[in-house]
């Protein structure tokens, strides 16, 4: 499912105007991303928690040059821990 088939299902589902659908998920990214930025976390009760983690900086190979060796650096990555309703959802 693609952001415009979201869009279409939630209008679905709340007979609601498509503009004002897509303007509130269009926040709702927002939002998120400017909290990640931040360093915070995104909590949806039953959904599941938005964070930032850091991935260590590691050594790795040149996949061009197997014998050439480079220096990953740390970055840090949005992740997603999904909660106990979403969780049940899937298994079921």
């Amino acid at each position: 499912m693609n952001k415009k088939e979201l869009v279409d299902a939630i209008v679905g589902r709340l007979n609601g105007n498509r503009k004002t659908v897509s303007d509130t998920l269009d926040a709702m990214e927002s939002i998120v991303m400017d909290q990640l930025r931040q360093g915070n976390e995104v909590s949806l009760t039953g959904f599941g928690i938005f964070h930032v983690a850091v991935r260590k900086a590691r050594a790795g190979v040149n996949p061009r040059n197997p014998q050439q060796k480079i220096q990953i650096p740390e970055v840090k990555v949005p992740k997603f821990r999904p909660g106990k309703t979403l969780k049940e959802a899937v298994r079921s």
